[in-house]
């Protein structure tokens, strides 16, 4: 295939455009993207100078996950989100919804029943390349018994004046994605393509009439394919997520002074950007069963994290999961995660300081029905449950199949002979 030279006009200015061959323009984009990450990694590593005034865990809820097929998979899911859930795991990747539209709804609770976690999710097609969706996600505790009262002014206990309020951790998720064509006409490579997508978020937090506040933030993402490698990058809170806090101090004075604390005021609370890079390969084992294996590495920039790798400007977590599917239609996937250095208690020598290296192991189930996907997982949602292992439920709808223009379109995938598959 010979070089050539294009000609595109912008505004009032025409450009020469030069087309190498394929394998160089395969060396440009991953020097293109390697360039990219590494200015990123310098910009974020700016945000180190605020980790000393911000909180570390700064919106935690939003770490746990959804989808008990990501759960299952130990949260591997950069590379690999191909359903309505992508719009928290990378919206670039919701272009590889093969439906119009699709719904999907998780519930867990755990510490026996107290706290609920929930989310609940739908995306869109909007035309060939393109797709939106929305989410919600919540985490709460519900019924918390206010016992200030609980005294009357006799000093006699009086059950009658407990009351009792809600915690509560909301986020609204708004997501696009649209597919690129960063290569073109017949330099494409055949079945890859890229895509990007963003969230913007808007945060509601509130303990009872006590606090509130509103946040807000954003994220990008890309997903690139590559035959049967995909490559995915996640840039959470790109612009450092802020929470506005706003303090009933009426509510909380004369507790506080009862017990000698300082009343809190109105704060602003940030949450530092963090980033996560996920590849995953398909692997075909026979005619009727599939094997796809995936890696994530997650990057924060607030300080030393009690994870794999950790230094003071930028620590590294990794969580690999893998999926095993029979004709498509049943699943079975393992994970390993949550790489943590603990302190051993065993020895009772406290003289001696032991620790040792532990991970999170997870599994999961998943069957397809027509337009319902019933996915389960067990796993620790969080790091937070009560017991090591949670149960998880997800379930998701598809609603009317996409044309094959979508299905074929969506990264502009192009044949060797350098004519559209559409």
């Amino acid at each position: 295939m010979s070089d050539k030279n294009t000609f595109k006009t912008v505004g009032i200015y025409t450009f020469e455009v030069y087309i190498e061959p394929k394998t160089t323009v395969i060396k440009l984009l991953a020097r293109t993207i390697l360039k990219g990450l590494m200015l990123l990694l310098m910009t974020l590593g700016c945000v180190n100078l605020k980790a000393q005034s911000s909180p570390k865990y700064s919106n935690e809820f939003l770490a746990i996950g959804v989808g008990a097929r990501a759960l299952g998979m130990s949260n591997a899911m950069t590379s690999v989100a191909d359903d309505v859930t992508a719009a928290y795991w990378n919206p670039a990747a919701l272009t590889d919804i093969e439906y119009r539209h699709q719904f999907s709804f998780q519930h867990a609770a755990y510490f026996a029943g107290v706290a609920n976690y929930d989310y609940l999710g739908y995306a869109r097609a909007i035309d060939k390349n393109s797709h939106m969706g929305i989410a919600l996600i919540r985490l709460g505790i519900d019924d918390i018994p206010d016992t200030r009262l609980l005294f009357d002014a006799d000093g006699r206990i009086n059950y009658d004046n407990i009351q009792f309020f809600n915690s509560s951790d909301v986020a609204f998720m708004f997501s696009y994605t649209r597919g690129v064509s960063l290569i073109s006409g017949e330099d494409f490579v055949e079945g890859g393509g890229l895509t990007v997508g963003g969230n913007a978020k808007v945060i509601r937090r509130k303990v009872g009439a006590f606090a509130s506040a509103w946040g807000f933030g954003l994220d990008l993402s890309a997903k690139y394919r590559y035959n049967d490698w995909n490559f995915g990058l996640m840039l959470r809170d790109i612009t450092t997520t802020f929470n506005a806090w706003s303090i009933n101090r009426d509510q909380l004075t004369q507790t506080f002074l009862q017990t000698n604390n300082e009343v809190p005021g109105n704060s602003m609370e940030l949450t530092l950007p963090r980033m996560q890079i996920g590849a995953s390969r398909s692997f075909n084992i026979n005619d009727k069963i599939d094997v796809l294996a995936a890696l994530d590495l997650i990057w924060t920039f607030d300080g030393r994290r009690n994870v794999l790798v950790k230094t003071g400007l930028v620590s590294l977590e990794p969580q690999m999961g893998f999926e095993f599917d029979y004709e498509d239609k049943f699943f079975l996937r393992t994970g390993f995660g949550n790489f943590q250095r603990v302190k051993d208690f065993s020895t009772g020598d406290q003289s001696i300081e032991s620790t040792f290296w532990s991970f999170q192991p997870s599994m999961g189930l998943g069957v397809k029905l027509e337009d319902f996907t019933i996915d389960y997982a067990l796993t620790d949602i969080g790091n937070v449950a009560e017991s090591p292992y949670s149960h998880v439920f997800s379930i998701t709808y598809s609603l009317e199949a996409l044309p094959k223009i979508y299905t074929e379109g969506k990264r502009r995938i192009v044949r060797k002979g350098g004519k559209d598959e559409n």
